[in-house]
């Protein structure tokens, strides 16, 4: 076991980076999540009802 050293550090390094991938996804889909919320109100303040524009579009006539 003398390379132990290298292990432990190469494991912190794949680690760290996996931990800072899953923080940039988080943020990332928080900001694309706030997007939708302004998309839906301001689809909303134009007199769209989200609800009913899909359910006659996913209707089979």
């Amino acid at each position: 076991m003398e390379h132990f050293g290298y292990l432990f550090a190469a494991y912190s390094v794949i680690f760290v980076a996996i931990f800072l991938y899953v923080g940039f996804i988080w943020r990332r889909q928080s900001a694309l999540e706030a997007e939708l919320r302004s998309l839906e109100r301001r689809l909303a303040a134009l007199g769209g009802s989200t609800g009913e524009k899909e359910s006659s579009a996913h209707s089979p006539s």
